[in-house]
């Protein structure tokens, strides 16, 4: 080893982001198993490299004992008094046992050891990066396919999308750039394991604090989403400020900062909702573009019986009912359309019950 090599240890620091520290130490370690293979044992051995030259130097750490029985642990007092005379009984003494021939076996061996650590903490400075990045949303482009999974291109790694992740009638196409939810990222020994998604709710949550100045300020916040991905979406939110119009801020001048959203979701339809403390306006809000004569709501049940006009009944309950499905799940409450000819109707029938129920009209 030479100072030549020291220097490179600097450049792949600045370079790789790899501790020269790490890479010593990954060294040393080489250099022990080198010893060990060609010389014997390596148990009290301690290898030292002095930065400013390069030199290699091997240390044999012995106990001062009066009559040794094991000259590869133990050294005479007689012997270690030789080299300095203030030695004692149980004092640890290193006699530096450098073979001539060691710096042309220790660097073969050295070479192929610290490629390998430095493999293993680039895996580590990877983990280390998309870890901090778990829960945001990543750019990434599909590099290619198996099964059904499909693997994305991030630069010094690979993501796996999972079919299950994977928003239904997306097209897919290699080379594709798309927004992914980094859902998990775990540690392995052929590196990380990095699991997005196409599909999650904070997707939508996190393009939204994106292209939403407001969001991303705090000054309006996300309060609830509810999503069937590739289908469409409905989000609540609110305003900390007074002054602010939370739907206005997300909708955006002429709905720019929606479309932009929608366009990166491949045109997945997104409501976006006022969210209200109010179950009965909450509950209305959420079936909008529906119009809602009257909500009736049984909190005992966590029930919300919702009246609209007859035309608007199908509006209301959405194509395969997918409108009342995501304003149950949006706002926590089971949801019962009905139109309003057919509450007349049972009115007229039962008369004028009086119950637990909390009614109001929108």
């Amino acid at each position: 080893m030479n100072i030549d090599f020291i220097q490179a240890l600097d450049d792949i620091e600045k370079d790789k982001g790899i501790s020269k520290d790490i890479l010593l130490d990954a060294i040393k370690t080489a250099l022990l198993s080198a010893f060990k293979k060609d010389f014997g044992s390596k148990e009290n051995v301690r290898v030292e490299i002095i930065e400013e030259t390069g030199e290699v130097k091997l240390f044999s750490r012995r106990k001062v004992v009066s009559e040794p029985e094991n000259d590869q642990f133990e050294i005479s007092l007689a012997e270690a008094c030789k080299k300095d005379a203030n030695y004692e009984i149980e004092d640890i003494i290193e006699i530096e046992i450098t073979p001539d021939n060691f710096g042309r076996i220790a660097a073969q061996t050295a070479k192929q050891v610290v490629m390998q650590r430095i493999r293993e903490a680039e895996r580590d400075v990877i983990y280390e990066h998309y870890k901090e990045k778990e829960g945001e949303v990543i750019t990434g482009t599909i590099q290619r396919f198996h099964n059904d999974n499909i693997f994305i291109n991030m630069g010094k790694t690979e993501a796996l999308l999972p079919a299950s992740e994977q928003m239904p009638g997306e097209n897919y196409e290699r080379g594709k750039r798309i927004k992914l939810y980094i859902v998990e990222v775990s540690s392995t020994t052929k590196g990380p394991h990095i699991l997005v998604s196409r599909t999650h709710p904070y997707l939508l949550k996190r393009l939204f604090e994106v292209e939403v100045p407001e969001i991303f300020d705090g000054v309006v916040e996300i309060r609830g989403i509810a999503r069937e991905a590739g289908h469409r979406s409905k989000m609540a939110v609110s305003s900390h400020n007074d002054n602010v119009d939370p739907v206005g801020a997300c909708v955006g001048p002429k709905g720019m900062r929606v479309q932009a959203v929608v366009n990166q979701l491949n045109g997945e339809k997104i409501d976006i909702i006022e969210w209200s403390e109010n179950p009965v306006e909450l509950v209305a809000n959420a079936l909008n573009p529906a119009e809602v004569i009257a909500v009736n709501i049984n909190e005992n049940e966590k029930e919300a019986e919702v009246i609209v006009p007859d035309f608007q009944l199908s509006l209301a309950i959405g194509k395969e009912g997918q409108n009342a499905r995501l304003a149950a799940k949006l706002t926590g409450w089971k949801v019962d359309i009905k139109k309003e000819s057919e509450q007349e109707s049972d009115n007229n029938e039962n008369g004028s019950e009086n119950n637990e129920n909390i009614e109001g009209e929108i």
